[in-house]
């Protein structure tokens, strides 16, 4: 049976996944997240993954925004010693954090198709937004694990590419509804 590859995110209304942390990522209304009211029930779905990851994936702008502060987080500390992959054509082995488990580096959608063919369990992708959209157009995505922000950011990085192709049918594994306007998505991607 193939590993599941999750694409897990923050997303606004419009589609924007661009920046939820804070300005320095880049966006100008980047932190948006931390503008919507803390309802603790919200981020459920972010403890409910953290049993079901077995490996992580990032793109190379999103490892190398996350690998030095989740390696030494403690909000991450279950993160640490999984396997993670990173997808990056210019990435080096030299350029790769000590301290944050095995790290591997993949060169192409056709790696992570054969990395989902290996033994193991569910595969997150976190952020990398450009990865999540090549990887989705490759029909590579099994689920998609998202919480949408009341929130109309107009312009940012979208997850969901502009190719025109076939319609790929979701089907809903599980939604709530939370006070504070977010709302929880999950996804399977049917095949």
């Amino acid at each position: 049976m193939a590993r599941e590859l999750v694409y897990t995110g923050f997303m606004s209304l419009d589609g924007v996944v661009d920046s939820p942390g804070g300005k320095a990522e880049g966006h100008r209304s980047g932190g948006w997240v931390m503008d919507t009211e803390f309802v603790p029930e919200a981020y459920s779905l972010k403890g409910e993954e953290l049993a079901d990851t077995s490996a992580l994936m990032f793109g190379r702008r999103s490892y190398e925004a996350f690998a030095p502060t989740w390696r030494d987080s403690e909000d991450h500390a279950a993160y640490k010693d999984l396997p993670k992959y990173v997808v990056s054509a210019s990435l080096t082995d030299d350029a790769l954090i000590d301290g944050w488990g095995p790290i591997t580096i993949l060169r192409s959608a056709d790696d992570v198709a054969e990395l989902k063919q290996a033994d193991g369990g569910a595969i997150y992708i976190h952020g990398s937004a450009e990865l999540a959209r090549s990887l989705s157009d490759a029909d590579l995505i099994d689920r998609y694990n998202l919480l949408v922000f009341p929130v109309l950011l107009g312009a940012g990085k979208s997850l969901f590419s502009r190719t025109d192709r076939e319609a790929q049918e979701l089907r809903v594994r599980d939604s709530a509804t939370y006070s504070n306007g977010v709302t929880k998505l999950v996804y399977d991607v049917v095949r």
